[in-house]
């Protein structure tokens, strides 16, 4: 007897201190929430989260995910951690979080239970001679320059904001296009793809202004497509550039759902499928995401350069995603 009440105070005992060393580690979280940055920020395990969301099988919209995994990032960072951003890659979500003013990329299972702060590739990419070089950009009079996005893709917004300030600069020089590939990030974006289709027939002129506007603000980005935040920030956009709600939420209903799904089939026909993808003169074509750099690829795509070619635009790279800014070079060739 006197044995077996001793184990019982061992077992109590070892229970007690595995509690205290418990709640230790999680006040010590919440009293340095700089924890929370060195722990995404390393190339970790994939971490299971199930035990603090809750979750059964099955897989989650990338608003839920996005949802659950701020949720429970503020359990430990002292509700300091905001969502920025959502898109999808190599077939997880991309969840782009600020903390400290930082911007923190963070990869979710579709089934929103488990993230990791970095995806290590397995396949190296081959550098041996046998690798076919870029194509040549034929050289043509009026150049033809086409941009393939997604609506909410943070690259295709990226590139949209260093072409635009480049076919301003060329006008009618060239046949500058931005072309809807569809929707992979939810219906709200087949939605404003249709939206854009309508503002670019009924104000052609406006057209340009509208996407740069969308693009460039943050809090559109935040509203995750829902419609209730969306409409009064929309409703700014238009009435800074004149331009009519009713008349675009009419041809959305009617020639935008053609307009919509003829862009679709030219997408398919033509084998794009990654935003942003950039086709000049009919050959796709790998551009970094400055302004410069964009002008550039026009320039050498005409028979004679034009005098705007001697100008010289921003060089900065354009921030991925909603909102202005600056971005990062290391983002050239990232695609929804």
């Amino acid at each position: 007897m006197a044995e077996e009440h001793t184990k019982k105070e061992e077992h109590k005992e070892h229970v007690e201190h595995h509690e205290e060393k418990k709640t230790s580690s999680s006040n010590s979280l919440k009293k340095n929430p700089w924890i929370i940055a060195t722990f995404v920020f390393g190339i970790i395990a994939i971490i299971l989260l199930v035990p603090f969301l809750g979750l059964s099988g099955g897989n989650v919209s990338a608003t839920k995910a996005g949802d659950n995994l701020i949720s429970y990032l503020n359990t430990i960072a002292d509700s300091n951690v905001t969502l920025k951003n959502i898109s999808e890659s190599n077939g997880l979500y991309l969840i782009t979080v600020t903390y400290k003013s930082q911007d923190i990329p963070l990869y979710v299972t579709k089934d929103g239970k488990m993230y990791t702060s970095a995806l290590l590739p397995l396949i190296k990419e081959s550098t041996t001679p046998t690798d076919q070089p870029p194509a040549e950009i034929p050289k043509t009079d009026k150049p033809s320059v086409e941009l393939y996005v997604f609506t909410y893709c943070p690259y295709g917004l990226q590139m949209e904001k260093a072409a635009i300030p480049a076919a301003k600069l060329f006008g009618s020089k060239i046949d500058f296009k931005i072309r809807q590939i569809g929707a992979m990030h939810g219906d709200f974006e087949k939605v404003e793809a249709e939206r854009q289709l309508c503002v670019e027939k009924n104000y052609p002129t406006k057209y340009l202004d509208y996407v740069t506007n969308f693009a460039t603000t943050s809090s559109i980005g935040s509203c995750n497509g829902d419609a209730t935040c969306l409409d009064p920030l929309l409703t700014v956009i238009y009435s800074k550039l004149g331009i009519d709600k009713s008349k675009i939420n009419a041809c959305m209903t009617t020639d935008g759902i053609t307009m919509y799904a003829a862009e679709e089939q030219n997408a398919n026909s033509k084998g794009v499928s990654g935003s942003p993808t950039v086709i000049i003169n009919g050959v796709e074509t790998s551009l970094s995401r400055s302004s410069e750099d964009v002008k550039a690829a026009i320039c050498s795509a005409f028979k004679n350069a034009p005098t705007e070619c001697s100008q010289t635009l921003s060089t900065t790279p354009a921030a991925a995603g909603f909102g202005g800014g600056a971005g990062s070079s290391a983002t050239t060739g990232a695609q929804c």
